[in-house]
């Protein structure tokens, strides 16, 4: 061995400092890592609990203008039809109505048209043209309401009262019971006008849920199911709908939301009256209409606290729609779980 060779005594030392060196840039790493973590838990924390703070803000503020009203009519103002800014009376029974019966019609109208679409894409519809029709369905998603409103004042509802209303009234008006329905002058704007153009809006949210929820079926089930000898039909009532009907479920309860809180597609054609009536061709009135039409007019304290409480009971039929939803998405769940 030479002279000028390391020995064994003088690398030690060297190694070993660059041991405690390498563990100092671990530690000094990990240490980095931890006040990462930190910060990035807390601002992500911050950004949920600003949610729910807004939300518990949104609440407080309706039930603090919503308090007079309630005070002075108490829970008579659910049931009571008056509105009348003139004299200070007021009730919210025929808001409540429009809301639920127009939301109602829009969705039995919506849910077969979008189970149909969201069918035609992922099982019919051939590969050049999928990609364009799905696009043209959520491109309709995101026309603003305001327009959906005017085309139904100026197209859909002279359309609706020269052709649709009056055959309606000559054919299940004619029927005893449900022929209240359908009774009444033909002037196009009302109701039944108001469901469609809400069906119109909210089918391009549901039929793009169902696409999506169709969508990831796995292929081997169905060719199995080919395999098998069942029909396209059977295919979708016996493999794909058993295995997305929570999606469904899911999609279908997100378009019901969109229609309970619509507002100015609503404010054109459904007439803005005051009264509740058996025909669906009259003119009636939603919750999100009547604030729309009078929350900038009001003057009264009294009017500004009883928009308010209609503010509150759209909130909470809305929570009580979405809760519902969401325990049946529950129940469909352990369901599935105990088989």
């Amino acid at each position: 061995m030479s002279a000028n060779s390391p020995t064994l005594h003088d690398t030690a030392p060297d190694a070993a400092a660059g041991i405690d060196a390498a563990e100092r840039a671990l530690a000094s790493a990990m240490r980095r890592q931890r006040i990462q973590d930190f910060f990035f838990h807390k601002i992500t924390l911050g950004f949920a609990m600003l949610v729910l703070l807004m939300l518990a803000g949104i609440i407080v503020s309706l039930i603090i203008g919503a308090i007079p009203a309630f005070r002075e009519f108490g829970p008579g103002f659910i049931t009571t039809i008056e509105w009348d800014p003139v004299n200070d009376q007021y009730g919210a029974l025929i808001a409540i109505a429009g809301t639920l019966i127009t939301s109602f019609i829009a969705l039995l109208v919506a849910f077969p048209v979008s189970f149909g679409i969201a069918l035609f894409l992922t099982e019919i519809c051939p590969a050049w043209l999928k990609r364009p029709l799905g696009t043209a369905v959520e491109l309709l998603a995101g026309v603003p309401s305001i327009i959906y409103g005017m085309w139904g004042l100026f197209v859909f509802a002279p359309f609706f009262a020269d052709h649709v209303q009056p055959l309606l009234k000559e054919t299940i008006g004619q029927l005893p019971v449900v022929g209240q329905l359908f009774s009444g002058p033909t002037m196009g704007i009302g109701m039944l006008t108001a469901g469609f153009i809400l069906a119109i809006m909210i089918i391009p949210f549901i039929a793009s849920v169902m696409r999506d929820v169709f969508d990831v079926v796995p292929a081997v089930l169905k060719e199995s199911a080919y395999a098998l000898g069942c029909t396209r039909w059977e295919v979708v009532r016996k493999v794909v709908l058993p295995y997305t009907r929570i999606g469904v479920v899911g999609g279908v309860m997100l378009g019901l939301g969109r229609a309970l809180g619509e507002t100015m597609a609503i404010t054109f054609v459904i007439g803005n009256a005051h009264k509740l009536s058996w025909s669906l061709f009259a003119a009636g009135n939603s919750i999100a209409s009547t604030l729309a039409n009078e929350f900038a007019e009001a003057d009264a304290p009294l009017h500004v606290s009883s928009l308010f409480a209609l503010g509150l009971i759209l909130f909470v039929i809305t929570f009580i729609v979405l809760a519902a939803a969401k325990i049946m998405l529950l129940t469909m769940q352990k369901r599935e779980g105990t088989k």
